[in-house]
């Protein structure tokens, strides 16, 4: 199931989810020409988990403790990665940081957008290398973000009619609940019938980031809308 748009009017631009669209592809493409190699930037600035929260802490790695949160948000692994991201970023972002933005006070709306990303891939970074203490696997990705972003239209637009490619049913509607519990469900199922370690997808990450933008949005200010599924 691959959304291509919610059909959702906003009334601000969503300025900081272009930012991070423009960050993640900046860096990828920073990624692909460094002369340092693809891989080495990945486990330069990737997050490592025995780093993190384990007993493997090198002092003099650039991704020792929260750096490697941050800059792990804004690496991805493949064109395919990149992309996934980036359109259900492109889909669903908008709308959450407009849920966030007043207009009379667009700026510290937009800080709370910004709060609301980082908080949610950081719980998911985090809950990752939680599970995984030992593991000197480097995890990257906007996904953990992104997956806070879902979390958090869930909530505020539950009936919200999601426009979705479907394998052999082509181009239809479906309700946010239906899309992004699908999705949710696909993510618990994998991550409990897989290792972690040897998943290749941080499942766990998307879980934990997810669950973080559903209990985050409404504290940070989100309002709900109307449903508007017809």
């Amino acid at each position: 199931m691959i959304p291509l748009t919610d059909n959702h009017p906003t009334h601000h631009r969503p300025y900081l989810t272009y930012a991070f669209m423009a960050a993640c592809i900046g860096f990828f493409g920073l990624q692909v020409i460094s002369p340092l190699g693809f891989e080495t930037i990945v486990e330069m600035y990737g997050l490592i988990p025995g780093y993190t929260v384990g007993d493997a802490v090198d002092p003099d790695a650039l991704n020792a403790g929260w750096w490697g949160v941050l800059s792990s948000m804004f690496l991805h692994g493949s064109v395919t990665h990149l992309a996934g991201n980036m359109l259900f970023l492109f889909v669903f972002g908008d709308n959450i940081e407009n849920a966030l933005v007043r207009s009379a006070e667009p700026l510290g709306g937009r800080l709370r957008y910004l709060l609301f990303y980082g908080l949610g891939g950081a719980v998911a970074a985090l809950g990752h290398a939680w599970l995984e203490p030992a593991s000197l696997i480097p995890m990257i990705g906007a996904s953990g973000a992104i997956s806070a972003v879902l979390g958090g239209y869930l909530v505020l637009y539950p009936r919200q009619p999601i426009t979705v490619a479907l394998p052999y049913v082509g181009i239809t509607e479906l309700p946010a609940y239906v899309v992004l519990g699908s999705w949710f469900g696909y993510q618990l199922l994998y991550g409990i019938a897989t290792d972690p370690a040897d998943a290749g997808v941080a499942f766990w990450a998307h879980i934990f980031g997810f669950v973080a933008g559903v209990i985050l949005i409404l504290p940070l200010g989100g309002r709900k809308r109307p449903a508007l599924w017809r």
